[in-house]
Parts: C-alpha cells; structure tokens; sequence
C-alpha cells in the first residue's frame, strides 16, 4: 500500500497526507491555491496573531479570510492566553477553516517574547490549558505544531505528543528540529517516529523534506503524513512530484520554463489579491527560490526585484522565456 492515503484528522478527512506548512509572509492565500493545484492534500495558512483579532488588527482579521478555492485549509494562529485563543479558534472557524492549528514551535524572538510560539514548551500545563481551550471553543479539529525539543539537551517530543492528545488536539505536526536549529541541519526523524509510537491521534512529520527520499523516511518511522514548508517555496508542484515517485511513476518534469510560468501565475494572483503594488512587493521575498538554475538567473532575478509593474514584469518574463526557449 502506497504511503500516500486520504488523512483523517478528527472530523475531517483529507484527500492526501501531503500537507503544506505555514510560513509567515509565504503561505498566503494565492500560493495556497497554487499548492492545491500541486498536490498538496491541506494547506496551512501563515500564523495569525490571536492576540491582534482580539484587538480588531484589520490585517489579521485579513489572514483569516479563506478563498472557496483553498479548501482543506488549516488555520494557524498563535498566542498566550486561552481567553484570545478561543476566540481566534471561534473567528477561523467563522471564516471557513477546516482545521485550527496552534503554534508552539516558532523560535523567532518577537513571538517568544509575547509567549508564544516555542517557549510554550516550557509550560507544559499552560500549553496544555491553550489547547483545551481552543478544543472547546470550536466544532472543527484543533492540531498542535510544535518541535521535538528546545535545545539537544533533551527530547519533548513523546511528552508533547501525548499532552496534545490528552488536551483534545485530533493530530500533532513534529518539526523534527530542535527550536535552536531553527531550519538547519538534518531532521531527527527517530525522534518523530517515538512519538507516532506513543499516541492514537495522527502524527504529521516536518522538517528537511525536499523530495520524496526524505518524505518515505517520515512515513517509515511512522508518520500519518507529512508537512512541506520551504521545499514548497519555488516548487508548489512538489506534492505531485512526492505522490508520483512513492507510487511508482516518473514526477511531472518541472523544467525552468514551467517554473517561471508558474512564478507569473502567482505574481498575476498576488496583484489580483493584493492589488498591484503591494502584489509584487509580496512576490519578489521569494524571488530567490524560483528565478535560478539557469544562465544569467542572477541577472534576471536583479532587474526583476526593481520592477515596480506587472506589465513591466510580464514583459521581463516573455524576454527571459523567450531566450530559454
């Protein structure tokens, strides 16, 4: 039987275990769409702050906003305190999120600060109370993404597996790096694996996946799927490109005029979503991963990061795919 397999989490089923993870100023809701139409079974939405909603932040209130085209979509939001977690689980839910995921693995200082994101595994029983209170506040699944560990010196991932399921989480998401890793190094995947030992509720792998080598190994120790964040960014098609080599065929070839045209795709989207100038603002933060691989991709990616137009854009990528052809 094939790894890849509808996933059932709570009251929600999946049309594949193949999920894209969320990531601050990426996973809006154009390159959502885009990953859907790769291949992704959910998508997870860039974290929200619980704690802006509360205060009426029109931005965040705007992250919450679900497309009919980006279903199944989790929602993830992040904070400190269980009366603004409840009421941020209550507005995804309102907004149309199938799933409401609960940071709790963010190393980046800012979000730490407030008391959020990876310092909640320090308090066990604190991060335990936000789920509940998040698990009680809605009728869709509640999920947990957090990390296998603080730091090297010892491993939560059994210990945070079982509170999430004790708190009334319906699956956990284990990046399998250390917060102090932040993005580097190979993922612990053993780590991971004893904690799909440990619990009932489905346990999603993340960290380090870039191709379907790394994605079997997540399913072999255990996984009941598998989360994509940065090995997406460039390559939304890489959830087909997964399916295709575990089931035996040969992945959709992503040659670099597939690439760009897929790059203009989501530009298009991000001026349409966004409005012009701050679409292509958006676009050009993932610059780096789509123009490359090919003769005077440096070039090309550096006048594109100073055009200010779509049509400027679009014109610059006729010229380009027009010499790569």
């Amino acid at each position: 039987m094939s790894a890849v397999r509808p996933l059932t989490i709570g009251s929600f089923t999946a049309p594949n275990n193949l999920l894209l993870a969320p990531m601050a100023g990426i996973t809006d809701s154009p390159f959502r769409v885009l990953c859907l139409k790769g291949g992704a079974g959910i998508v997870c939405a860039e974290m929200v702050s619980a704690h802006a909603l509360h205060y009426g932040n029109e931005k965040s209130g705007r992250m919450l906003q679900v497309n009919p085209k980006e279903h199944p979509v989790s929602m993830q939001i992040f904070g400190a305190d269980e009366p603004t977690i409840a009421e941020a689980a209550r507005l995804a839910e309102q907004q149309g999120a199938d799933i409401v995921d609960l940071n709790a693995g963010c190393p980046v200082k800012k979000i730490n600060k407030a008391g959020a994101g990876c310092v909640l595994m320090k308090d066990e029983a604190k991060l335990g109370r936000l789920i509940e209170a998040a698990v009680k506040s809605v009728k869709i699944p509640v999920t947990l993404k957090t990390r296998i560990a603080l730091n090297h010196k010892e491993f939560l991932a059994v210990r945070l597996a079982k509170l999430a399921e004790q708190a009334g989480a319906s699956a956990i998401t284990l990046h399998a790096r250390a917060a102090v890793d932040v993005h580097s190094g190979p993922p612990n995947i053993e780590a991971v694996g004893e904690a799909c030992a440990a619990v009932k509720i489905p346990v999603i792998g993340n960290g380090g996946i870039v191709n379907a080598a790394v994605a079997q190994q997540f399913f072999q120790a255990g996984c009941a799927g598998i989360m994509i964040g940065r090995g997406a960014v460039g390559n939304p098609f890489i959830f087909r490109d997964i399916i295709d080599v575990l089931e035996g065929r040969e992945p959709a070839s992503q040659t670099t005029q597939n690439r760009l045209m897929i790059y203009l795709e989501l530009i298009r989207e991000n001026a349409a979503y966004y409005g012009e100038r701050i679409g292509v603002n958006r676009s050009r933060k993932t610059a780096g991963g789509w123009i490359k691989d090919f003769p005077n991709a440096a070039e090309v990616r550096g006048r594109f990061v100073r055009l200010e137009t779509l049509a400027e854009i679009e014109a610059l990528f006729s010229q380009t795919l027009a010499r790569l052809q």
